[in-house]
Formats: structure tokens, C-alpha cells, sequence
């Protein structure tokens, strides 16, 4: 009686997250194309980019924007009690728009319940008959699996992302000088960089973009330097930004503090490749140990063990 309940009750949520999909996906499509998003695809409904980015940015216009209001219009609250960490979280893997937060949280709650009903489900076709208890623990482990990947994804790729924009630094340092040593200014320098290293490292492009159009709508250049250090969550672009705010208030050569620090960003990233090559003895003598080492000691004493075996047969 119990594992029938079970059955019905799990049916019962996968039946309710099928419609509460079905409700919240369905407006999308019988909505006509709205006036602003046609003007966006004309050429001249936009605003010139730099980087590859607008000045003028509709976040509503996006799909799951709208997803994520439509929900929240039905009555589900995509709010989370720490919303400004997930905020700085999404921000330093990349996702800076308005609605990141709440696609998060829409994104967790259904993995977490959705997860444990296509597990129940899997488990009842393939005819595996499994105690209450491990039951439970199998769907407890999927759900929590789908509660926390999604955090454990974010980390990965803020990692991947300052890994990306730290290694790539050191080129848009060498770029910077080229420009300030040519006369342009420090506020043009961040728009041609930015558009010279799209292609090369467009993570790194995307910063010194934003920076750039901060800078043109007339936010101070302190506070754009400082926005820029927090969006990549790298301590030497926060050096960097510390440099050019005091070399601005100081009245130094932004030139000479460009090759001195361009030419210890290049010292540091050849020492963390030193590093990386000076751990691969390390890491490789795991596998040594763990397969090589049991096939050796296979090999050598296989025919002393053949010896003893013909001795013993042969008394």
C-alpha cells in the first residue's frame, strides 16, 4: 500500500512540474514580436557597440527573462534570502544580467524536483526492486545532486573565467602601452583594446568594453576601474586598476606604470607555467603507482610462483 502512495504521489509532482512548465513556457510563444525588438534587428535601431556590446541593452527582451516573469507572474517567488552573494557569484562567471538570480533559482528548483522524479521513473521501468530505505536514499542523493549542481557549475566556470581573462591579461597590458605610448588617452586605450583582443580573449574583450561605454556615459573613472576589478574577480586587474586610479591622481607617467606592470604580469605568467610543468612528475607518479607498479610486481613474481607450483606438483 505504501509503495503504491509512493507511486502515486511521485506521479502527482511529475504530473504538476509538466504543467507548471507547460503554463509558463506557452505565453512565450503566442506573443507577437513587440515593436522594440524589430527596431533592435534594423540598422539603425541600434546604438554603436563596442566589444560587441550595446549602450542601449532591453534584458527583457531575452527568453528567459520573460520565462522567469511569467513564472513569478503565476505566483512563484524566484527571490533568494542571498541574493546579493548569488548576484556576485553569477557575476564572476559571467552572467551579469538583471534576471540571472532568479533563471538560477528557476533552473535549481527544477532540477531538484524534476531530478528524483525521472530517477523513480527509471527505477519502475528498468523492474529494480529496492527497499524503503534505499528508496530513499536514491532519491534523496538525486535530489541533492540537483540542488547543488548548479552552484558547483557556477564555480567551475568563474574559475575557467579568471583563468581565461588572468592569462590573457599580460597581451592586453603589452596592447594598452602601444596605444598610450601612440597618444591616445587611457579612456580610448580600453575601446580599441577591447576591440582588438575579441577575437583572442573575448572575456577579457567584454571588461575593458564595459569600461569603455561606463566611461562614455559619464561615469567617473575611479569608480569604472573598480567595477571592472569586482566583475573579474582577479587580484592582479584590481592591482592594475589601483595603478591607473593612483597614477591619475598623482599626475605619474600612465606609460612607464603600463611597462613596469606589463612586464610583471609576463614574469607571472611564465612562473605559474614553470609551476604547472614542475607538479606533472607528481601527478603522473598516481597512475604510475596505481597501475604500472601492480603489473611490474605481476611480472616478476609470476614465474617464481610457476617454480613453486612445478616443485610442489613435481613431489
Amino acid at each position: 500500500m505504501s509503495g503504491e502512495l509512493s507511486t502515486y504521489l511521485v506521479l502527482g509532482l511529475v504530473f504538476a512540474a509538466v504543467v507548471m512548465a507547460v503554463l509558463a513556457v506557452a505565453p512565450m510563444f503566442g506573443k507577437k514580436v513587440d515593436m522594440a525588438a524589430r527596431l533592435s534587428t534594423t540598422p539603425n535601431g541600434g546604438v554603436a557597440a563596442v566589444g560587441g556590446q550595446m549602450l542601449r541593452t532591453d534584458h527583457t527582451s531575452s527568453p528567459w527573462a520573460r520565462l522567469v516573469a511569467e513564472v513569478e507572474r503565476r505566483g512563484l517567488s524566484l527571490e533568494d534570502s542571498k541574493g546579493a552573494v548569488l548576484t556576485d557569484q553569477l557575476m564572476l562567471a559571467g552572467y551579469a544580467q538583471p534576471h540571472a538570480v532568479r533563471v538560477f533559482v528557476l533552473i535549481r528548483i527544477v532540477l531538484t524536483l524534476a531530478l528524483p522524479a525521472i530517477a523513480y521513473l527509471i527505477i519502475n521501468l528498468m523492474g529494480a526492486v529496492l527497499t524503503p530505505m534505499k528508496l530513499y536514499l536514491t532519491l534523496g542523493g538525486v535530489a541533492a545532486f540537483g540542488l547543488y549542481y548548479p552552484s558547483i557549475r557556477i564555480k567551475s566556470k568563474a574559475g575557467d573565467r579568471r583563468t581565461e581573462i588572468l592569462n590573457g591579461f599580460p597581451d592586453a597590458l603589452d596592447l594598452m602601452l602601444v596605444c598610450v605610448e601612440a597618444g591616445l588617452g587611457i579612456d580610448a586605450c580600453f575601446a580599441r583594446v577591447g576591440q582588438e583582443i575579441i577575437d583572442l580573449h573575448p572575456r577579457l574583450s567584454e571588461l575593458f568594453a564595459t569600461v569603455s561605454l561606463e566611461l562614455r556615459a559619464g561615469r567617473p573613472r575611479s569608480e569604472a576601474l573598480k567595477n571592472m576589478a569586482r566583475r573579474s574577480g582577479v587580484p592582479e586587474i584590481a592591482s592594475f586598476c589601483t595603478l591607473v586610479i593612483q597614477s591619475d591622481k598623482l599626475g605619474a607617467s600612465i606609460g612607464q606604470a603600463l611597462k613596469v606592470y606589463a612586464l610583471e604580469m609576463r614574469e607571472g605568467r611564465r612562473m605559474r607555467a614553470e609551476e604547472k610543468a614542475a607538479k606533472l612528475p607528481v601527478l603522473l607518479s598516481i597512475p604510475l603507482v596505481m597501475f604500472l607498479l601492480p603489473s611490474m610486481i605481476g611480472v616478476l613474481m609470476l614465474p617464481a610462483v610457476i617454480s613453486m607450483q612445478s616443485m610442489d606438483l613435481g613431489e
